[in-house]
């Protein structure tokens, strides 16, 4: 868990605070206690993660314990040595509930490389599949408290896709999403709860076809990476069931035996890729 911070020989403590994926841990807090229990140092890591403290130890051995709000706490032994020095080196913490989150801060959703997609029953026996191919979205990732994380989101209604221009053409007009009177979909978080080990539920509003009703989202974290370009991605998916009738689209037609030809409900199925940062790059 503990590993040399080789190179540095500043006198006192020195230390680094990662997550498992190696994202820095910004305002950790490092305490050292001798063999009897006795509080020798306390310091905070900066917005880095790194912690720098001049306090000059006597040699001998301590106690490493370093804290962070939503990780679980790490502690193990260190050796001082004559030059005054803690071995410390980088310390690893791992989240509350074990799963790993993007670095805290600001990300922007790549429309390029993400999809919104919604899937109906179509006469009762398959399914129709639509996308919506123009829209954008802000992610923020609280630094202390997931659970104060937020997302926002708009999408074009006219930018609707279901691979036919006449049926297209009936989704955006009044019997369904009525793009002249309602040309955006919007989506605001208020909230965000834990749902296992490696997933979350998105509390949240859905604006569309001017009707503002609770939603929530099931999200998955597909993990984090470089990209070719220089930046960082995240990657999430994301799913809801939508009630029609619930945003006063109640038009249907039945077309035998009380089939309907497009089915109430909605599975909205969403793959996102985020990128770290206020704004998307340059092409």
């Amino acid at each position: 868990m503990f590993k040399d911070l080789e190179g540095d020989h500043t006198m006192g403590l020195t230390a680094r605070i990662r997550t498992r994926d190696g994202w820095a841990v910004s305002h950790a807090v490092v305490t050292v206690t001798d063999m009897t229990g006795t509080q020798m140092l306390r310091a905070e890591a900066d917005a880095e993660g790194t912690v720098r403290d001049a306090t000059a130890l006597a040699p001998g051995a301590y106690t490493v314990i370093v804290t962070a709000v939503g990780y679980a706490p790490a502690a193990s032994s260190a050796i001082v040595t004559a030059s005054g020095r803690a071995e410390i080196g980088t310390v690893t913490l791992a989240r509350k509930g074990g799963t790993e989150l993007p670095p805290p801060g600001p990300w922007t959703v790549d429309p390029v490389h993400s999809s919104v997609a919604a899937v109906a029953q179509h006469l009762g026996i398959s399914s129709v599949r639509g996308r919506f191919t123009e829209f954008a979205g802000r992610i923020e990732i609280a630094p202390d408290e997931v659970e104060k994380s937020r997302v926002e989101a708009v999408i074009r209604a006219a930018s609707i896709d279901t691979g036919n221009g006449m049926r297209d053409d009936h989704l955006r007009s009044a019997d369904f999403l009525d793009i002249e009177r309602h040309p955006e979909i919007s989506y605001r978080s208020t909230g965000l709860t834990a749902a296992g080990s490696d997933r979350w539920t998105v509390h949240g509003e859905l604006d569309m076809h001017g009707v503002l009703r609770p939603v929530d989202l099931d999200l998955a974290y597909l993990g984090t990476g470089s990209d070719p370009w220089g930046g960082t991605r995240a990657a999430f998916r994301a799913t809801a069931e939508l009630r029609r009738e619930d945003f006063a689209m109640n038009y249907n037609q039945v077309v035998q035996a009380g089939i309907a030809a497009i089915g109430t409900s909605l599975r909205v199925e969403l793959d996102i890729q985020a990128v770290q940062g206020e704004s998307l790059p340059q092409a």
